[in-house]
């Protein structure tokens, strides 16, 4: 690279806006969000209309796709639109360029994917074993022309995942090959933000240990069932966010805790004895009085809250069955939780109750996200719900059971969210 003059400068600026950027994504826990982050990053420091963020996964030797952003297809949409929601697995083969670079740990910089040049891979002892799909072009009439793609590597060499950023942009709006200081840079933001990550996806691993220990109590709550109330919970404050106008930097620290937080609604299940939790047929009055101390039981894990994540993680288990009208179907209100004694039943009186916005915004969200799924899916005491059905229980809870806004953001993501379920079901 030439370092002097104004090239020099630039470059120093370069590096100084990785080195902020690293400092600003240290603060994220959450992976998804991470990853979501680090793609919107990369494309920003070299400018790329559009990109993708893969996870691998060593064992299955699986490419997930994780996050695609597209600025031209972005502009077609109204504004609070999001693109189509996109997931699919693919084995990570040399024929295909993520592929390659898992396989080889490599960075693959090309200027026109569908006009390669032959090269001898050495490893592989063939030439260019790798080959464009044309598929998502074709399927949505974007043209895919220069490609940057950089493994995501942890501190013992092992890849994480995969980075690929497309279609380098001019300043005047032309799409140009990526550069040997753009592929630089962002093999330098990939060493940086990879120790981010690895820190990310131990976090993600010792939730997904708590949940699980209390998804051994429950097997009839599953895992999947907790990273679908999860997921859903982002979309619907993602769009309720922007109905609200509420500011970035509010909205992304929110966000990171919610969709961890959202994961541990129901931890405290853990506590409630397998006589109630396990059984098969409606539980008597008694029993479903000491199921509902799964909310303070989960709020005690919580507390002491040292974090912002501990304190939403508190108010999510507490308060994700209190309803917006303050009903006597909802629980446990002001009750103070640190006084319930697990396998107990839980005392909870009318003036008890929690109304409107003295539920935090967390539990609102996390209350219909997870009535949603249990509507959607099949229960040891009901079918699943049809989505007409399910969209229509929810309309005549808003305002009841339901934040009304909440609601409407929710119906406003409707389609993203059922994507979701389709996915992860």
């Amino acid at each position: 690279m030439v370092k002097n003059g104004m090239e020099a400068s630039e470059n120093s600026e370069k590096l100084k806006q990785i080195s902020q950027i690293r400092e600003q994504l240290s603060q994220i826990k959450d992976v998804d969000i991470l990853l979501e982050n680090i793609l919107v990053a990369a494309r920003k420091i070299v400018n790329a209309d559009a990109g993708s963020i893969y996870e691998y996964n060593e064992s299955k030797n699986l490419l997930k796709i994780r996050y695609s952003q597209n600025d031209t297809q972005q502009k077609k949409l109204n504004p609070g639109e999001k693109l189509p929601y996109v997931s699919f697995s693919v084995e990570a083969t040399a024929q295909s360029i993520c592929g390659y670079s898992t396989l080889c740990k490599k960075t693959v910089n090309i200027p026109d994917v569908y006009n390669m040049d032959e090269f001898l891979d050495e490893a592989c002892s063939v030439r260019r074993p790798y080959s464009f799909d044309e598929t998502n072009d074709m399927r949505t009439g974007y043209h895919t022309t220069s490609m940057l793609t950089v493994p995501l590597l942890m501190t013992n060499g092992a890849v994480l995942g995969i980075l690929q950023i497309i279609n380098a942009m001019s300043e005047d709006g032309t799409v140009i090959p990526f550069s040997e200081e753009a592929e630089f840079y962002i093999t330098y933001l990939a060493s940086n933000v990879s120790q981010v990550y690895e820190y990310a996806y131990l976090t993600k691993l010792l939730i997904e240990r708590l949940v699980k220990m209390a998804n051994y109590r429950d097997p009839r709550e599953t895992g999947a069932h907790v990273e679908r109330v999860s997921s859903f919970s982002l979309e619907i404050y993602d769009r309720y966010a922007v109905n609200k106008n509420i500011p970035s930097e509010v909205r992304d620290k929110f966000r990171d805790n919610l969709k961890l937080a959202a994961k541990c609604h129901d931890i405290g299940k853990v506590a409630v004895p397998d006589t109630i939790l396990k059984k098969n047929g409606i539980l008597t009055d008694d029993e479903r009085a000491v199921m509902k101390g799964h909310t303070c039981v989960g709020a005690q894990i919580f507390t002491p809250a040292s974090t912002a994540l501990d304190t939403m993680a508190r108010d999510v288990c507490l308060h994700h069955h209190d309803r917006w009208d303050g009903g006597n179907r909802g629980y446990p209100g002001n009750y103070n939780y640190m006084e319930y004694v697990p396998e107990t039943m839980m005392p909870v009186e009318n003036e008890q109750k929690l109304k409107g916005f003295d539920i935090p915004l967390s539990a609102r969200i996390v209350a219909l996200a997870d009535v949603y799924d249990a509507l959607r899916h099949k229960r040891y005491y009901k079918d699943s719900w049809e989505l007409g059905d399910t969209i229509e229980e929810i309309r005549n809870e808003a305002g009841r059971q339901f934040d009304p806004d909440i609601v409407e953001a929710f119906l406003q993501v409707i389609d993203r969210i059922e994507a979701i379920n389709r996915d992860m079901s």
